[in-house]
């Protein structure tokens, strides 16, 4: 019989050999950069214009996991998974600097993480090949849609890890790139809004497959104990830009300051680097990082009492959607910035937060979350336009 401490080893064992391959990857990636660009970070546009090579799929592939940010960088995206990991070793060990309890404190973050990147590797080597110097795909949508959603809803487990997984590459991703490509480029409309769209059909199908199949997810892991927060939150000013800080992470539902603190040292260090490395090349991550603070912190202020009522609220909805969309669109001008991160966080926390209220319970509420993306983008980015001209 399997006891507790064996599980409790397996459950470490499997978040310190992704740690471990993440430091591999990146004393590889630190290698081949300093032998091939004399020290200097290559730039995006060399990164695609380098594909198919070995290397420029690499950065790719590491790059859509800080994809949701809009960062598409792969310094972002292992700062990212080594904030991460640091807030779950903390969690474990009960350390008072361990931040919010990482995925929710549900004890599950090992299996959510190892599906999210077997989502994510799955999309790329199924979808990869549409992928070319000239047009951008969302490769990246597995890794924070279903995979871990399905997680979160059933359990740890290989069984749900990997089912999710392979659904989120066989449905989210290729749902993700029809919209993109037939809906969004067609009509000149914000890709952000194929990509979630994308995810939430494509999720939707899914949860309907597991209720018609529960073999998909049917497994004898039993989910942790929640630890009983040793008091209530103080919701002061302290928490408020600790909650801000958060939300840069909510997205792959890491919900975590460290896992934030790594995203964006990495980014920060990746735009020092070359400012025309992350973001698309777009050199506007400083007005771009500055503009999701300020949706997050605006939505904090006015959304306190929905915080404290509920205990969590969608405020992180706009730092991932909205906001990125109009920067990238139309520049990172002041009116641009406060115009998107203002309409930003008065729509789209309340629209998700409803959406979520009204689906069924065998439908994960990150759907309702994504449809307020789509459709808050759709309303604010062109509204924004018309301000900022």
């Amino acid at each position: 019989m399997e006891t507790s401490v064996n599980k409790t080893v397996s459950v470490r064992s499997r978040a310190d050999i992704t740690v471990l391959i993440s430091g591999l990857i990146s004393v590889l990636l630190v290698i081949w950069v300093s032998t091939n660009y004399g020290g200097s970070w290559p730039g995006y546009s060399e990164m695609v214009t380098s594909l198919p090579d070995p290397a420029a799929w690499l950065r790719w592939v590491l790059g859509d996991i800080s994809e949701v940010a809009f960062y598409k960088h792969e310094l972002a995206s292992l700062g990212l998974l080594s904030g991460a990991y640091l807030a779950w070793w903390a969690s474990k060990r009960g350390k008072a600097w361990q931040g919010f309890p990482i995925s929710y404190g549900t004890g599950l973050w090992p299996w959510l993480i190892t599906s999210s990147l077997l989502g994510l590797i799955l999309s790329n080597l199924l979808w990869g090949w549409s992928v070319t110097a000239e047009t951008w795909q969302p490769t990246f949508a597995a890794f924070v849609s279903l995979p871990a959603a399905m997680v979160l809803m059933f359990g740890g487990g290989w069984k749900v890890a990997f089912n999710g997984a392979v659904l989120g590459a066989l449905l989210v991703t290729p749902t993700c790139l029809l919209i993109v490509n037939y809906v969004c480029v067609p009509l000149g409309l914000p890709v952000v809004i194929g990509n979630v769209s994308g995810m939430a059909i494509g999720s939707v199908i899914a949860f309907l497959l597991c209720r018609r199949l529960p073999v998909l997810v049917r497994c004898d892991y039993i989910t942790p104990t929640k630890p009983i927060p040793a008091k209530p939150p103080t919701y002061n000013l302290l928490w408020s830009i600790r909650r801000v800080l958060a939300d840069f992470s909510e997205a792959p539902f890491f919900g975590n300051e460290l896992a934030s603190l790594g995203l964006l040292a990495g980014v920060l260090l990746a735009y020092v680097l070359n400012p025309l490395s992350p973001g698309y090349g777009s050199g506007l991550i400083l007005p771009l990082v500055g503009a999701q603070a300020l949706t997050s912190a605006i939505g904090v202020v006015i959304w306190r009492q929905q915080w404290i009522k509920r205990g969590w609220y969608p405020t992180y909805v706009p730092l991932v959607s909205v906001v990125p969309a109009a920067v990238l669109t139309y520049g990172g001008s002041w009116a641009v910035v406060g115009a998107s991160a203002l309409l930003g966080a008065l729509i789209a926390p309340p629209l998700a937060c409803t959406l979520a209220g009204r689906l069924p319970a065998h439908i994960h509420p990150y759907i309702g979350n994504v449809i307020s993306m789509a459709l808050s983008t759709l309303i604010i980015v062109p509204l924004v336009g018309r301000l900022a001209t």
